[in-house]
């Protein structure tokens, strides 16, 4: 049966004789798995006749063995054994735990050297030994069987020339560190050309890791045949672990604070850590931190209330953690985490068992964790940055046997401020985000309006990374029963541009109150925004303010739609039986240029028609083109089904990732309704004033029709003022329209006069100046809006109970 670390001696070029050194494999139950031929020539017990029984039945009668504690990974001693032939040989064993991280679960190689080659004198593996060299010296012969080694050597590995002459390197040493070394020895023995290789690993029973650098050499005879290999070992531990250290303090740098997210930030600190410095490391923050609230100012006292953000572990479900991700832990003052927050200052603690004695009998849960996982050193050091106190962060070592040193607690301190600095970075994005997005909510509308020419649905979400930005999406009811439906996004994210955003949107709907057409709103806009410009500038802020717009009119009764946009991304149309198009809108300077005219487009829209009105955080993307986010889009328009709402749903989860958009979005759908013609009534009007009494009488003959009788005396005196202003004040041709549907009635009549009316105050003898004023309280609401004919007035009366 094959044995650890054997290989083929079929190769000519192969130096090894397996039978030179007795090897067996005893596993974690005591029971014997291998058994080589040389361990058969030691005790004479062929393999079939031991493997698979237990090893403590080739002991000799009255032979006690003490079984080594888990934590020691190499045994040696001498044993006597039973041979197959009933003697008794006193044997000297290396025992080497093959999975340490096994514990006492791991098999054990066992070795013991069969010859003990002596040479003459003058034999060049003597003449190469140097035994009073500083430097740690080993000789190995042509079967690279160790010769011997100086007193340095000995010292290293904590093993005795003579005991362990005859072995090999990976027999000694039992680690696949020295079996990789023995790789090396052997290509020098091969090639006669020496090899300098920089290892690194425990040598001996040494619980510490060091590095080594090994060089090797060719022993010659004097006829310059090679007959062994001479190796020096250096030890390079200072140089390594400060090469490791500024590793590791580069890797922070670089993979600390990557993005803008407090908890991701505390998880990246983690998994650096680990293993490079701890086995186990946890990150606790002070409670309002991942909400982006201040930290805390001021002395602090125990007990201390901390969130667990981050924790990592070398083993699989951190099972070492006591608390769970998120979840806020109590910490008295006998613990480390609030010794450190106290003193501010790290704190080491070499033995928790005896120096965390009273924390941990406060807490037995966590005792416990730390007796079965071997705990035996822990750092706590504080997270700190710009003056404020954010929390700790907990190393521990279980796993690496070594305690921390000082030079590793300055190391977890650089590595902690630097990651301190990116928490705190985004504790204050996170602060100014969630401004923002109050803001941003508080300034979009919370609902849409109901109207009688559009059913509409909408959706903002904010940039997954750069914040909330500036997008803002508006449905305006007007009137003549028309929409106006707005999409904008101001330029940049945070704060200012949410707050430049509802700046815009509030000057939208003013000056939509007052009907300005499509390019004459933005004509508008576009000054307001120059103007914001120049405000920011003389504030001393950085950067001018820029924006691009879309804004639509439809009407449900002549079912036209006018649009005009400001270098806004342009709508898309899906017919009721047609494919998803683009609406050709002239595209239009962004706002805030200057001196650039607009130019709208007008189109009639079947109903049931869907418009999609968006920014360009939709369809925008590193990782794919404008075309592939039209396409995209058309294609969810496409599966629209009966709910614009989850039509919404749908085309966000097709068009953006499942990590969030790279900027902020805002959508509108609209599914245009028409106005039936039978829910219309329009007159020519005579400029005739004694003709007043039969229009009056038609419109109440309309509304009987209509079955709106509980409107007909409002309805009646409303008619009359208006037409009767119309006559007097107005320019011919005049028209009256009536407009209703289930909660309005609307009255209108229209002049060719571009002269707007005005309520004023009557005098007590006046006879007249009283009609407007009759009209501002009889009805919901009234005002006029200026067409390319001239004026209309139009007011709107509630139906319903009243």
């Amino acid at each position: 049966m094959r044995s650890h670390n054997e290989t083929s001696g079929d190769d000519p070029g192969y130096p090894f004789d397996e039978s030179a050194t007795a090897r067996a494999v005893i596993d974690g139950d005591g029971i014997l798995v291998e058994w080589n031929e040389g361990a058969r020539r030691l005790l004479g017990h062929v393999s079939a006749d031991v493997v698979g029984r237990p090893a403590a039945d080739l002991l000799a009668r009255d032979t006690e063995f003490v079984r080594p504690p888990s934590t020691d990974n190499r045994w040696s001693g001498t044993l006597t054994l039973r041979h197959q032939d009933g003697r008794i040989l006193p044997v000297w064993l290396l025992a080497h735990r093959r999975q340490p991280d096994l514990g006492d679960r791991s098999d054990w190689f066992v070795v013991s050297p069969l010859e003990n080659d002596e040479r003459p004198p003058d034999d060049p593996l003597n003449t190469a030994l140097l035994v009073q060299s500083p430097c740690a010296t080993v000789v190995y012969d042509e079967r690279l069987r160790l010769h011997g080694i100086n007193a340095v050597m000995s010292e290293e590995i904590s093993l005795p020339q003579e005991r362990i002459r005859g072995l090999r390197l990976s027999e000694i040493g039992g680690r696949p560190q020295s079996a990789e070394l023995e790789g090396h020895l052997l290509r020098v023995l091969l090639s006669g050309r020496r090899e300098d290789v920089e290892t690194y690993g425990r040598a001996g029973s040494d619980d510490r890791a060091q590095a080594w650098l090994a060089r090797i050499a060719p022993i010659r005879d004097a006829e310059g045949k090679v007959r062994g290999v001479c190796m020096t070992a250096h030890d390079l531990t200072e140089q390594y672990l400060a090469r490791e250290r500024l590793q590791l303090v580069n890797e922070a740098s670089v993979r600390i604070g990557s993005t803008l997210d407090v908890t991701r930030t505390a998880q990246e600190l983690a998994d650096v850590c680990v293993p490079a410095l701890a086995d186990f490391v946890s990150i606790d923050l002070m409670d309002p931190l991942d909400q982006g609230g201040e930290p805390h100012s001021g002395p602090l006292s125990a007990p201390v209330s901390l969130r667990r953000a981050a924790h990592r572990s070398v083993n699989a479900g951190n099972p070492e953690a006591v608390v769970k991700l998120g979840q806020v832990d109590v910490y008295p003052a006998s613990s480390p985490q609030a010794d450190s927050l106290l003193a501010g200052r790290p704190i080491l603690a070499t033995d928790p068992a005896t120096t965390l004695a009273e924390w941990l009998a406060w807490d037995p849960v966590r005792g416990e964790r730390v007796r079965e996982h071997g705990i035996h050193t822990t750092m706590s050091v504080p997270i700190q940055a710009r003056g404020a106190t954010l929390g700790v962060a907990v190393f521990t070592r279980f796993r690496r046997p070594d305690p921390f040193t000082s030079d590793d607690v300055l190391l977890a301190e650089e590595v902690t401020a630097r990651a301190a600095v990116c928490i705190d970075n985004a504790r204050r994005f996170s602060r100014e985000r969630e401004t923002a997005i109050a803001l941003q909510r508080s300034l979009l509308p919370r609902t849409l309006p109901r109207t009688a020419a559009v059913e509409a649905a909408s959706r903002y979400l904010p940039a997954a990374r750069a914040g909330v930005g500036g997008d803002w999406f508006d449905v305006i009811p007007l009137s003549g029963m028309r929409v106006a439906m707005v999409v904008g996004d101001v330029v940049g994210h945070g704060v200012q541009a949410s707050a430049t955003m509802g700046r815009l949107r509030t000057a939208v709907r003013t000056l939509a109150d007052i009907d300005l057409a499509p390019d004459e709103l933005l004509t508008h806009l576009d000054d307001l925004v120059i103007r914001l410009s120049e405000e920011a500038g003389s504030e001393g802020t950085t950067g001018e303010v820029g924006a691009t717009c879309l804004y639509a009119v439809y009407d449900p009764v002549a079912r036209r739609c006018t649009l005009a946009r400001a270098g806004h991304p342009p709508p898309v149309m899906l017919p009721p039986d047609g494919p998803p198009q683009e609406i050709d809108v002239p595209p239009g300077p962004p706002l805030g240029l200057g001196g650039l005219p607009f130019e709208s487009t007008e189109l009639t829209l079947r109903e049931g028609t869907v418009l999609a009105l968006y920014t360009d955080g939709l369809i925008e993307s590193r990782e794919r083109d404008l075309d592939d986010g039209h396409r995209l889009l058309c294609q969810a328009l496409t599966r629209a089904s009966g709910s614009l709402d989850e039509t919404c749903h749908d085309i966000l989860q097709s068009l953006l990732p499942p990590t969030g958009a790279s900027d902020d979005v805002a959508l509108l759908l609209a599914r245009t309704k028409g106005l039936p013609t039978s829910q219309v009534a329009t007159w020519d009007i005579p400029a005739d004033p004694s003709l007043v009494s039969p229009i009056r009488k038609q419109v109440l003959r309309q509304l009987d029709i209509w079955q709106l009788n509980e409107a007909a005396f409002t309805a009646e005196l409303v008619v009359s003022e208006l037409v009767t202003n119309a006559i007097r004040y107005g320019e011919r041709p005049i028209r009256l329209r009536l407009i209703h549907d289930a909660t309005t009635l609307i009255v209108e009549v229209s002049d060719s006069s571009h002269t707007a009316p005005h309520l004023r105050r009557a005098k007590i003898f006046d006879e007249g100046g009283r009609g407007l004023l009759l009209v501002a309280q009889l009805t919901q609401r009234w005002g006029s809006r200026h067409t390319t004919e001239g004026k209309t007035i139009w007011s709107e009366l509630a139906l319903g109970d009243e």
